[in-house]
């Protein structure tokens, strides 16, 4: 395990659930980061597991620019909004890139979901 990070999911843009990846949205400010006593995990995509009300899911997880954070907690159907969520983040599996089509991180996100 590399990291543990525990929020109540909010609103993200949608943009997962368009393209047949929901995702849950935790925002960290600074505080938060600095608050856990080490190093905030980088920028990237990374394996790992989410619980949420008792039941754990695989998850993909991005950190990504602007203190976001999401989730796609594979085999979860439902609203989550407001409710708690724990994160937890056990191996990196790349960079965060943007990428120049929908197409391409469709394919990469498949690939990523694969390792998880």
């Amino acid at each position: 395990m590399l990291y543990i990070i525990s929020g109540k999911v909010i609103k993200g843009d949608g943009y997962g659930r368009k393209i047949g990846f929901p995702t849950v949205n935790l925002e960290v400010d600074e505080a938060l980061r600095q608050a856990q006593g080490k190093q905030f995990p980088r920028d990237g995509v990374y394996a790992g597991t989410a619980t949420m009300e008792g039941k754990i899911y695989r998850a993909g997880i991005v950190i990504g620019p602007n203190n976001r954070i999401e989730a796609h907690m594979i085999g979860y159907v439902g609203d989550a909004y407001g409710k708690e969520v724990t994160l937890e983040i056990n191996k990196f599996l790349r960079e965060f890139k943007k990428f120049d089509t929908e197409e391409e991180l469709i394919e990469q996100i498949k690939k990523d979901l694969n390792l998880v």
